[in-house]
């Protein structure tokens, strides 16, 4: 029988959120113990494009959300942690792109234009041309406009390789997670027969929570599933591109993501409303061909006849809400010493944290003295999405 452990704070999630939220906590001295099943962002967050939104995105329809708002702050809030005097020591992590773009391979009308004039959105957004256009786009073909956003590209599997090195010894590779009851009260859980109790047990799993949820008998929150259908393509000719191309809705017509390989080529990562709805519903081959048809008109200086091609699902995995809309925020509820949350975006783990720390601080949860770690089976570390699917 394992020796049983205590901590201040018991994790869940091994994925951005749960790692940055781990980080933050240590960083104010108290003790936590992360478990995961698997790779350490091996589910959602590997999966994402590594973009910190600052909300633009949102704001197509030509005003301001909610959304955009409450994202606002992120790239500031990132920025500082990749320079190292942010919350967190984030220096290492590889920055793919400094920005992010908006792109128009036409002429903007109708509310793209009133978008684009009015006075919030001029503060985070500016015309690029010629030379500080984004290196795919620098060919005599290209006739649209090109807006630059205040906005980042994380390389996404450094980030967690800088994260679960700022875990030091509190990361524990566990499959079976199990209440631990004292009567009727959750005092912690149990890891493949380890008892571990805390003031506070966090559940920050993505798609895992609702297993662990249905696990303690719990029906809420309920949780939702987004599903996308994303497209990777490699190939010799690709140059870096990271961008929303925009088409006549309220969502990116495609959302472009450029990731080096060892080998010296570039990997593309295809999402907006490509990946969404009408993808989903496709088959890898239908997907592909799509994708084809897509960058054909786009990029058609771009000769893509030796690329390889595949595609990945993904289920966002969020709070449930009304007809499957995306939540605004960071999402955190409460059932005695748990708390179970999602941050809704890989951008707004910061906001996930903020909401765990208001809320040990509101129950008078502090940094408390327990025994050393024993030496842990750890979890591994993810690799790049792209992995086992493209030569």
């Amino acid at each position: 029988m394992p020796e049983s452990l205590s901590t201040d704070v018991l994790i869940v999630g091994g994925g951005v959120a749960g790692l940055w939220l781990n980080a933050r906590l240590r960083r104010q001295g108290f003790a936590t113990l992360l478990v995961d099943r698997g790779a350490l962002g091996g589910g959602q967050s590997v999966k994402s494009q590594g973009i910190i939104h600052g909300g633009t995105k949102y704001a197509l329809h030509g005003a301001l959300t909610g959304a955009s708002e409450a994202i606002a702050d992120m790239p500031r809030r990132w920025r500082e942690a990749l320079e190292g005097h942010g919350e967190l020591d984030l220096r290492g992590v590889r920055l793919l792109s400094d920005a992010h773009y908006l792109w128009s391979p036409g002429t903007l009308t109708g509310n793209l234009t009133s978008f684009f004039a009015s006075k919030a959105v001029r503060s985070r957004v500016g015309q690029v041309k010629g030379a500080e256009l984004p290196p795919a786009l620098q060919h005599p073909g290209f006739k649209g406009k090109v807006y630059r956003l205040s906005e980042l590209v994380l390389d996404v599997p450094s980030l967690i390789a800088r994260l679960a090195e700022l875990a030091g010894d509190s990361l524990l590779a566990g499959q079976q997670i199990e209440p631990l009851r004292d009567g009727a009260e959750l005092v912690g859980l149990r890891v493949d027969g380890r008892e571990i109790r805390a003031q506070r047990i966090v559940f920050s799993a993505g798609g895992g929570t609702a297993e662990l949820l249905a696990a303690l008998g719990l029906q809420q929150p309920a949780m939702q599933r987004r599903p996308l259908h994303m497209v990777i393509v490699k190939a010799p000719t690709l140059k870096p591109l990271y961008a929303h191309c925009l088409g006549g809705g309220t969502k990116p017509r495609i959302t472009v993501t450029s990731h080096p390989t060892a080998d010296g080529e570039w990997v593309w990562y295809l999402g907006g409303d490509l990946a969404e709805a009408d993808g989903v519903a496709r088959d890898e081959a239908r997907q592909i061909a799509v994708a084809k048809k897509e960058l054909a008109e786009l990029v058609p200086w771009i000769d893509l006849s030796a690329a390889h091609w595949a595609t990945l699902r993904i289920d966002r995995a969020e709070p449930a809400q009304s007809a499957l809309a995306r939540p605004d925020n960071a999402f955190l509820a409460e059932h005695g010493r748990l708390l179970i949350g999602w941050p809704t975006k890989l951008a707004l783990s910061p906001d996930l944290a903020d909401r765990v720390e208001a809320a040990l601080a509101r129950d008078g949860i502090r940094p408390s003295q327990h025994p050393a770690l024993p030496e842990l089976p750890r979890p591994p570390l993810t690799g790049p999405f792209w992995e086992g699917l493209l030569p």
